[in-house]
C-alpha cells in the first residue's frame, strides 16, 4: 500500500450579504441565525455611521444564537476601503480560534461595493482557509417599483459615452448596479408591499443587470429558507471577471469609489414624551431633505423598552426590540445618511421635540 496522502482541510464557507440602504439585510441575517439548524455562524458587520445599530439588533436575538465573540463590528469606515487594515485581520482571527465557525456571514454597509470585499478572499492569509459560498443581494422591491433605486444601465452608459465627466453623477444608481452585478442570488424583499404583477415587473427589470443563472427569490421580512441561502458553493472569488463593477469597466480596473458622495451624522436627543410626534418629524425630515436612510434607537418617557427605528424613503418601521439594560444610556440616537450636501443643521432642527 502506498503512502497515504493527507487531505487538505475544507475551506470555511462565507456568505456576503449586500444590498442598498434599508433593503432588509439585518432582518435577513437575524432570520438566518434563528434558523441556523445547529450551524455555528459568525457575523462580520460593517456599519456606515457612528451608532452600531445593526450589531445591537442582532445581539437582541439571544445569547445562544449570538455569542458576543461571534459578532464582529467594523465601524471604521466602508469595509471595501479597509480590507488590509480591518477585514483580513478580523477574518484571520476568526479562523484561528480553537472553535472556528461553521459559516461566516458578512453584512456589508449599504454603501459598500461588494467586489473589493469578495476579491479580498484571494489574500494569501485567508485564501486556503475560507471561500465565498455566495453573494446575496437584498433588494427593496417596493422602492424599486417606485423608481427610487431603479437603475437604467443603457442611459448611464449613453451619458458616459457623451461626457466622461458624468462618471459620478448618479452614484446611487451605479452602486445599486454593482451590487446586482456581483450577486449569486437576488432576494426581492418586501414583496408583500407590492402586487404580484408589480413584483414580476421588478424582477424582469433587474434581470438585465445580472449574470446568467442568478436566481431571484421573493421574500417578505427577510424570511428565506436558510437551505436556499447557504450552500451555493459559488467560489465567487475565483470568477471576479464576471462580476466587474462600473468603476472597473469604465476606469481600467480601478474600483475605488468616493464616499464623499454620501454624508452621515448622528442625532442624539433626550427621551421623548410623544412617540408619534417624533416619528412624524422624522418623516417630514426624510421627505424635505431626501434622506436615504434613518435608523437608530429612541428613548420614550415612561417606557421600559427601547424603540428601534428603521426608515428608508418615506416608510418608517418602529418596534420595541428589548428592555433597557441597566448599563444602557437611555437616550435617543439616530443615524442619518444622505447624499452630499445634506443640510445637517436643518435636519437636526426638525428632529428636535
Amino acid at each position: 500500500m502506498g503512502p497515504t496522502q493527507s487531505k487538505s482541510p475544507a475551506r470555511i464557507p462565507a456568505t456576503v450579504v449586500t444590498g442598498f440602504l434599508g433593503a432588509g439585510k439585518t432582518t435577513l441575517i437575524r432570520h438566518m441565525l434563528e434558523n441556523a439548524n445547529g450551524r455555528r455562524i459568525a457575523l462580520i458587520i460593517n456599519e456606515f455611521g457612528d451608532v452600531g445599530v445593526d450589531g445591537d439588533v442582532l445581539r437582541g436575538c439571544g445569547d445562544e444564537l449570538c455569542r458576543e465573540d461571534d459578532i464582529v463590528e467594523l465601524a471604521n469606515g466602508c469595509i471595501c476601503c479597509t480590507v488590509a487594515d480591518d477585514f483580513v485581520p478580523t477574518m484571520t482571527k476568526l479562523l484561528d480560534r480553537e472553535d472556528p465557525p461553521d459559516h461566516v456571514v458578512i453584512e456589508t454597509s449599504g454603501l459598500a461595493l461588494p467586489q473589493p470585499l469578495v476579491r479580498a478572499f484571494n489574500w494569501p492569509e485567508i485564501r486556503s482557509r475560507v471561500t465565498v459560498d455566495g453573494v446575496v443581494t437584498v433588494v427593496d422591491s417596493a422602492a424599486v417599483a417606485e423608481g427610487r433605486f431603479a437603475a437604467d444601465e443603457a442611459a448611464v452608459q449613453a451619458q458616459r459615452e457623451a461626457d466622461e465627466a458624468l462618471d459620478h453623477e448618479s452614484p446611487l444608481e451605479e452602486l445599486f448596479e454593482d451590487q446586482l452585478a456581483c450577486a449569486d442570488m437576488i432576494l426581492l424583499n418586501k414583496s408583500d408591499l407590492v402586487s404580484k404583477d408589480t413584483l414580476s415587473a421588478v424582477e424582469q427589470g433587474l434581470r438585465g443587470e445580472v449574470r446568467d443563472g442568478v436566481r431571484f427569490v421573493p421574500t417578505a421580512n427577510g424570511n428565506a429558507d436558510i437551505s436556499i441561502l447557504l450552500g451555493l458553493d459559488s467560489a465567487a472569488e475565483d470568477d471576479m471577471d464576471q462580476r466587474r463593477s462600473h468603476h472597473e469597466i469604465y476606469h481600467d480596473g480601478d474600483d475605488d469609489h468616493d464616499h464623499d458622495d454620501f454624508e452621515s451624522f448622528v442625532v442624539t436627543l433626550e427621551p421623548v414624551a410623544d412617540r408619534d410626534e417624533l416619528l412624524g418629524r422624522m418623516r417630514e425630515a426624510i421627505v424635505q431633505h431626501d434622506i436615504l436612510r434613518l435608523k437608530g434607537f429612541v428613548a420614550i418617557d415612561g417606557a421600559d423598552a427601547r424603540l428601534a427605528v428603521q426608515a428608508v424613503g418615506p416608510r418608517i418601521n418602529s418596534y420595541f426590540d428589548r428592555p433597557w439594560a441597566a448599563e444602557d444610556n437611555r437616550q435617543t440616537s439616530l443615524v442619518v445618511i444622505g447624499q452630499k450636501g445634506l443640510n445637517e443643521k436643518a435636519v437636526r432642527a426638525l428632529l428636535q421635540v
